[in-house]
């Protein structure tokens, strides 16, 4: 059950390989590269040249069975196009697909992939607001919704948060803190928070990044 086929072992796909091995995940990489697949042998659970484009290869590598297959390829837009056509005539697997334009983009989704992966896009968008301002880190849902890591303002500083007053006055929620040296906690209505803790805000990404340039 716990197993993930990645079709392309390029710097996307075979980084994504090696993560989702280091975290027990049994992965099988495929690509058509014969010095790509040597240099992943070892540190893979299974890895195949092969060509993905080809529906019957894909059957002989048991593809249909697996719950999930990532299609890392990028340059090649044809062969992902080729590849993922394949997969979708299975009843499984769960297709994940990277594009590497928007158009690219828009055809996997009207393909009908429901997972389609924009790596560069969504890191440019993601280093664009660290850069703007005092965010540390954050992660992006849907309608701009986010969960920022920052510094706490001054604001929202040495009294409870209890009676700050937070959340109406900015519009987020503060839903942890970390001390210098210590670990993540989640806050509660009696939480102090000072200048040179860490803070975890959740809510809109504009209002996310105007705590996070409050003054501290």
């Amino acid at each position: 059950m716990d197993s993930v086929a990645v079709l392309g072992l390029g710097r996307f796909g075979g980084s994504l390989a090696l993560e989702l091995e280091s975290v027990g995940t049994e992965v099988l990489g495929v690509d058509m590269g014969e010095e790509t697949g040597q240099s992943y042998s070892g540190l893979l659970t299974h890895v195949v040249r092969a060509d993905s484009t080809n529906e019957e290869v894909l059957r002989q590598l048991s593809l249909p069975d697996f719950d999930r297959v990532v299609v890392g390829i990028g340059t090649d837009v044809e062969s992902s196009l080729l590849t993922t056509t394949r997969l979708l005539k299975f009843r499984r697997p769960e297709v994940w697909a990277k594009a590497i334009s928007e158009p690219h983009a828009e055809i996997l989704e009207q393909l009908g992939v429901q997972h389609v992966i924009r790596p560069e896009h969504d890191m440019g968008r993601r280093v664009a607001h660290l850069v703007r301002g005092a965010l540390r880190d954050y992660v992006e849902f849907e309608d701009d919704y986010v969960m920022a890591r920052t510094s706490p303002p001054a604001a929202a500083q040495n009294r409870p948060l209890g009676v700050l007053g937070i959340r109406g006055t900015f519009g987020v929620t503060v839903v942890a803190g970390k001390q210098p040296g210590g670990k993540w906690e989640h806050t509660t209505a009696q939480t102090v928070l000072h200048a040179d803790d860490v803070i975890i805000v959740a809510g809109t990404r504009d209002k996310a990044e105007r705590v996070s340039q409050l003054p501290a």
